[in-house]
Formats: C-alpha cells, sequence, structure tokens
C-alpha cells in the first residue's frame, strides 16, 4: 500500500491507496480541493464536515452531468449509409472549391 498526504478545505489528511495509484488520488483530492476553496471563498466560515460533503456533492453532479452526455452521444441516432456518402461528397466539393480558389491568382 502507499500513503499519499492530500489537501482538502485547508487540511491534510493521510490516505492509503494501491501501489501505482498515487497520482490519480492526489489528481483526485487536488480537484476536491478545488471545489472546496471555492466554496469556502464564496460562503466563508463552513464546518468541516458540510464544506466535504457540499464539495463531494458538487463533483458528483458534475459526474452525473458528464454520464447523462455520455448516454446521450451513445445513443445519437447513426446516420445511414446514403447520408454519410452524401455528407462525404460534399466536404470533398469544398476541399476542391478551396483549392481551386487558392490555386488561382
Amino acid at each position: 500500500m502507499a500513503e499519499v498526504v492530500a489537501k482538502v478545505g485547508g487540511r491534510s489528511y493521510r490516505l492509503l491507496c494501491g501501489d501505482g495509484e498515487e497520482a490519480a488520488l492526489r489528481a483526485a483530492a487536488a480537484y476536491l480541493n478545488e471545489k472546496a476553496v471555492a466554496l469556502s471563498d464564496s460562503l466563508g466560515a463552513v464546518s468541516e464536515g458540510r464544506l466535504l460533503l457540499m464539495s463531494a456533492l458538487i463533483v458528483v453532479a458534475e459526474l452525473n452531468e458528464a454520464r447523462a452526455k455520455t448516454q446521450s452521444a451513445a445513443t445519437a441516432p447513426v446516420p445511414d449509409d446514403g447520408a454519410l456518402e452524401s455528407l462525404i461528397a460534399r466536404v470533398e466539393a469544398l476541399a476542391e472549391g478551396l483549392e481551386n480558389a487558392a490555386q488561382t491568382p
């Protein structure tokens, strides 16, 4: 086991993680600390427990939003082959027009 000292909300925490996971844990703690500092700056004095809970909830909300976007992109309709071929032809025609315009003085 590896040990990492993470600073969150102005306080240091000794954490254990698997060997090789130190950088990921430090990055996660730094991100959580960003949220905690922003909250502390905007709210003023807040108890440590409440600050950590609110920071974690903000991060979870961001995670849920990212998941929703990923799921939405995964279920987006894929154009059929005819539409894709038509789009490719249009892009090629535009590229050819640009090349011709660039060659004309």
